[in-house]
């Protein structure tokens, strides 16, 4: 693991806390989730279900949003409504049999079974995906990376090699957007982000960077980067970090809602 990245640590003089707090206000609602894929893991009201679900569904967040979602529909009809029994309850065989005809762009559903069958493994050795993620964090970490590099390190061996693929780490440079957005689902509770993991501080979490959120932060002058790294996610978290230390990805789903909804404007906050 390369040392974080410390990046610039003032947001630019014409950003500060008050617009971010009325975007957050204005945006950071129940009713503006849907269609994100988020939208099914909030029908999964226990932390062990519900961190499994945030797993696929994560996961699987690229592509159209339209075909995320089917995608997660197909998924979930297979496992009902107790992913984590699902699991518990199946062979590796059972599994893969379940999904043998699932298909969400290049992910198989081998891939998906192995996913699941590495989640079945960490939850009879550990009983959840949050302990086995704290297997990997140390007292002084300056975030989540070291903790989601030994999780991934630890994960993937468990997939049986078809499952890996799903599992980006950071110790390749990748921003590690799904993760991270697994991650702040799990750790962050608040109007929008259900929570369920209570033992990792959302003031450790680092920003799901993709191309969109990349546009949003080059617009408003938090990073000059060009390309959704690890680099720049760390940079445009440091910038957040600024004004919200203790929670600095509090702001991403607000903002990520510029470009889905046409009812809102980056210029009614920030022009």
């Amino acid at each position: 693991m390369k040392p974080a990245h410390r990046g610039r640590s003032r947001l630019p003089a014409a950003l500060d806390r008050d617009r971010f707090e009325r975007l957050y206000q204005a945006c950071n609602r129940r009713e503006y989730v849907y269609p994100d894929p988020l939208a099914v893991v909030l029908d999964f009201p226990n932390p062990i279900d519900r961190e499994i679900a945030a797993l696929v569904a994560s996961s699987l967040a690229y592509g159209r949003v339209t075909q995320i979602l089917s995608s997660l529909e197909r998924v979930f009809k297979v496992t009902g409504e107790s992913p984590g029994s699902y699991i518990l309850s199946r062979t590796g065989e059972d599994i893969e049999a379940d999904l043998a005809d699932f298909k969400h762009r290049w992910t198989t559903g081998k891939d998906l079974a192995g996913l699941l069958i590495g989640a079945r493994e960490i939850l009879e050795e550990f009983g959840s995906l949050e302990a086995f993620f704290l297997t990997g964090m140390n007292e002084g970490d300056p975030n989540v990376l070291p903790a989601l590099e030994a999780f991934v390190g630890g994960f993937g061996p468990r997939t049986g090699g078809s499952g890996s693929s799903l599992l980006a780490s950071p110790a390749g440079g990748s921003a590690c957007k799904r993760l991270n957005l697994f991650l702040r689902w799990m750790v962050r509770q608040d109007a929008v982000d259900p929570g369920g993991w209570t033992r990792v501080p959302p003031s450790l979490l680092v920003v799901p960077l993709d191309t969109h959120m990349l546009r949003i932060s080059r617009t408003l002058g938090l990073t000059g980067r060009k390309q959704a790294d690890l680099v720049c996610a760390l940079e445009i978290t440091q910038a957040f970090r600024a004004i919200s230390p203790d929670d600095p990805v509090k702001y991403d789903f607000a903002l990520t809602r510029f470009g889905i909804r046409n009812d809102l404007s980056m210029e009614e906050f920030f022009g």
